[in-house]
């Protein structure tokens, strides 16, 4: 027989609702996808992601966003590749 333990944690509401849809949409519950993630992680012996602060400053999320209005711009001009060397 399965030697089975409740988990009680607290999480921001919204989270939740946000996670509910998320593993519903997927064919989940909480309690599967949480399983999922502990037994990826032992399995791997380690957090089955990478954790990290690298986001991106203002200036790289500008020139991001310009980016994409430019490719986006029906009107953009195109050059060549000596073109733009020039």
């Amino acid at each position: 027989m399965n030697n089975i333990t409740s988990v009680s944690f607290r999480i921001d509401t919204n989270l939740k609702k946000q996670a509910d849809t998320l593993f519903d949409n997927l064919g989940l519950n909480m309690t599967t996808a949480f399983n999922m993630f502990l037994r990826q992680s032992v399995r791997e012996g380690r957090i089955p992601f990478e954790v990290t602060l690298d986001v991106p400053n203002s200036e790289t999320i500008a020139a991001m966003l310009e980016a994409i209005q430019l490719e986006n711009d029906g009107n953009k001009k195109t050059y060549t590749v000596e073109e733009a060397l020039k």
